[in-house]
This record gives structure tokens, sequence and C-alpha cells, in this order.
């Protein structure tokens, strides 16, 4: 994990130091700042594999690895362990790296702690988590949580991939095949994992098609689609509007953009990761800087103290340990209240202007009951793009080159170019944020012009300079 200053803090230092090493129990040597070790060790790989990481070219994923629980040996309650890892490390160095990640990826897989006894009947869920390293290195962790086979009662198991491609849906499809071949026998998995490691990873909008046999049922063809809009391949947006209003969902976007402490509440894990990621997706093209743990484990719990800015989620069963409730925005998404929020600042209905608001809120009121993710997704997306196109879509007019070279963002004159007028409180506290001023940086640096973004910026000023034209036409006739 990071360790900016904000590392120092008690909170910080815990959830810096689990990613280095769980063997201290995230206690020791406090006032010492660890570099995170890399997650994942350089695996064992096919010649395939090893001149496609030579080129630079990204995999589906660099682990899989199967987490079950079992009895402790000497107190009561359970604890998590891999029983299962593809690839497997060949080196010694690379195995004593492995065995501190595969430590924080149990940790994740199993946030609850060591309450758990057998069961005949469990209910699978898939959920993902995100692990930041030092260098603001972000891997994606897709973790399904489903009841062994077998007969009896028995505690559930965990199969978590994980990739530094971030997309959801892709990865549970992929789960319902390994999932599949788990059921039959673990030695089924290696070949379909070892067939999809070597596949080209595809572009936003391609298929990669894997073959994988299956005793019985022969050789099948599995194919494996990216969305279009690769922003959003990560996001479902049903779960946030199916827990919040549309009113509910704009004070925590307010929170949220203006970098504030915000801590969501469930007991399923895939409502959790479900609603941070589609809250994350609200702020394109901007990109949150902050801590990010859409499950928090219970011995992690201490990290929302934290001072600095937070997206974080934690179980229904936690919210009793929750004791400050100071300066932080608490949404309880399982909350039956007519309120969702059990802690509020109280300025979040208020920190988007009046007109934006409704602006907003008619364009979510777009939504169809029954619109498939795709739909729901661009529809969402398109109010938000638009929010900012609106707000901030300025910017470029605001960034001097002299002499093509370095630009330099002109803050002043940017603000007070700001319409309407109502709009200006806002957008001086979002320029403050430090996803703005990444964002304003990689600008001054090079501007995409071909980038998503600009492109409907383009869009709506020149929607505007034909409105003008237009108004002033009208005005010239009735004169």
């Amino acid at each position: 994990m990071s360790t900016e200053d904000d590392v120092a803090h008690g909170p910080m230092k815990k959830l810096s130091s689990v990613l280095s090493s769980l063997q201290d129990k995230l206690h020791k040597n406090k006032n010492e700042r660890k570099a995170v070790s890399p997650l994942l060790g350089s695996a064992s790989a096919s010649p395939v594999a090893q001149e496609r990481n030579q080129a630079g070219m990204h995999f589906f994923f660099e682990y899989l690895v199967v987490v079950s629980l079992r009895k402790k040996m000497e107190e009561e309650g359970y604890e998590p362990h891999v029983n299962y890892q593809f690839p497997k490390a060949m080196s010694r160095t690379q195995k004593e790296e492995e065995e501190k990640c595969l430590k924080a990826i149990t940790l994740f897989c199993f946030p609850e702690g060591i309450s758990w006894v057998p069961l005949t009947e469990y209910r699978s869920e898939t959920f993902s988590f995100v692990l930041t390293e030092i260098d603001g290195t972000r891997r994606n962790g897709y973790c399904r949580r489903l009841l062994p086979h077998g007969k009896g009662a028995r505690p559930p198991e965990a199969y978590c991939i994980i990739s530094r491609v971030a997309c959801f849906g892709l990865f549970s499809k992929i789960f319902d095949e390994v999932e599949k071949r788990g059921q039959i026998s673990k030695a089924m998995i290696y070949p379909f994992m070892q067939s999809l490691r070597e596949a080209p990873f595809p572009a936003p909008g391609n298929t990669v098609r894997i073959k994988s046999f299956i005793p019985e049922s022969g050789t099948e063809i599995i194919s494996l689609t990216r969305p279009l809009d690769s922003w959003l391949e990560h996001v479902d947006f049903h779960t946030l509007f199916r827990c919040l209003t549309e009113e509910e969902v704009l004070q925590v976007f307010a929170a949220t953009v203006l970098e504030r402490r915000i801590l969501f509440i469930a007991e399923e894990l895939s409502t959790l990761s479900q609603v941070l990621h589609a809250v994350a997706a609200l702020l394109f093209p901007f990109v949150w800087q902050h801590t990010f743990i859409s499950i928090v484990p219970r011995v992690l719990l201490d990290v929302y103290l934290a001072p600095t800015p937070y997206l974080l989620g934690a179980q229904s069963s936690l919210l009793h340990l929750l004791n400050d409730h100071s300066d932080l925005l608490i949404v309880d998404l399982a909350g039956q209240t007519e309120s969702k929020f059990i802690s509020k600042i109280g300025d979040e209905d208020t920190l988007i202007p009046a007109n934006l608001q409704e602006e907003l809120l008619r364009e979510l009121c777009k939504r169809k009951h029954n619109a498939t993710t795709e739909e729901l997704n661009l529809v969402v997306s398109e109010a938000f793009l638009t929010f900012f196109v609106k707000t901030v879509g300025h910017f470029a007019h605001h960034i001097k080159r002299p002499n093509k070279m370095l630009g330099t963002f002109q803050k002043k004159s940017f603000l007070k170019a700001v319409e309407p007028k109502s709009s200006q409180n806002f957008v001086k506290q979002f320029i403050q944020t430090q996803m703005f001023d990444l964002f304003i940086q990689e600008e001054e640096k090079q501007p995409n012009h071909e980038g998503f973004f600009h492109k409907k910026i383009a869009e709506y000023q020149e929607k505007r300079k034909k409105e003008k034209s237009k108004s002033g036409w009208i005005k010239g006739v009735v004169v």
C-alpha cells in the first residue's frame, strides 16, 4: 500500500502492513514505513506465456487460488489457507514473496474472520477487491465463494483470481467454467486456466474463444467478450440503484467527488463490491486516488479512523464496532428505514448546485425498469459525464502552451469562466481535489484530444454555438 504521510497514522499503517507481511499481525514496528512486496511473483510459465510477458502484453490473470477454511488446532474457529494454486512459483525467492501475498489474498477472501461453522447450504456469491502496491499499481481480486462438492456439513471455500484487468462480468463467466470443472476434479481446472493464460487478451468489444475438454462432454468452445466501453467493464449499476434512490445516489456522488470519507455497510460481499465500483465509475473521466477497499476485513476495520479520504465497504455484522462517526458518511445499503444514511456531515444534499441536481435527476429517471446492464450503464454514465462536461469541460481553454511546450493550467481564469455562476462554489472545491489535480497534470503534459471525454466536450460546445447562433438570429428577426 502507499507509504505517503497518511500511512504514519495507526489505521493507515495497519492497512499498509497487511500486504507486506501478515505474519506480524499488522502491529510490528509501527514507526517504520514498509515497502510493499510485489503482489505476485514471477510464476512459472509456458514458452508462449514467457514470450507474451517479454512483449509487455497482458495476461487474463496472474494467479488462480482456491482458499479453504480449516479448523484451528489449539483454539476454536477456522483459518483460511490456500489448497490450490495455478501457476506455481519455481524459485525459493518467488515462493517467499508469494507466501506473503497469499496471506493477504486469503484475508480478503474470508474477511469475516474465524467465526465460521460447517454448513449444508450456502448461496454462492461473487465479489471483487483491489490490492494496491506502494507505487500505486492496482491488481484486481475476483472471488467466488461456494460450498465445495461433497456430503454433510462443511465450510465454504473460495476461488480467487488475481488480475491486472478490471472486468467483473468477464471473470464471473470464467468462474462459472472454473466452478464446473472443480466439481469434477481440481485437476480439470489446470488445462482450462493454462489455455486462458496463453490466450490473447481481447481489445474492448472483441471476443476470444477458448477450447477446453470436459470428460463426458467433449471439447467445448468458451467465448469471452469484453464490453465496448472499457471504463465500464468492471461496473454494473443495477445494485447501486436497487439499494439507493436517485436522490441518495446524488448525495453519495457529491461526497465522493469532493473526496470525503465514505463507508458503505451491507451484509452481502457482492453488494459491497458492486456498489463501491459503481460509485467510483460515476467519477469518469476522473479517477479516485485515495484508499479504496470494497470489502474491509475485520482485522483491518480500524482503517475507518484514518483522517484521509476513502471509499470503504464493511459487512453489517461489524457495524457495532464503528464507534466514531465524526466527519463520516456512513451508507447502509441494506437499511429498511426511510434514510439510508447512518451518519452524515449534513451538507451532502447542497454540495451540487440545485439546477445541476435537477438535470441529473431528469437523466437518471430515463432508466428503464427492465434495462440490460449495457443500457443502464449508458444512461447513468452519460448523465454524470455530461455533468462534468458542463462544470469543468472548458478546462482546455485555460491551459497555456508557450511554444507548444509543457502546458500551465490557469486556475483563476478557469474559475472566472465557469457557467452558470451558481456552479462556481462547487467547481472551486472540486479543483482542489487530488483527482482533478492529477487529471490536469496529465493534460498539461499531453492533451488527449481523441479521448471520449474530449469528444463529449466538443459535441457540447458545438451544440452551444448552434443554440447561441439560433438565439441571435431569432432576436434579430424580432428586432
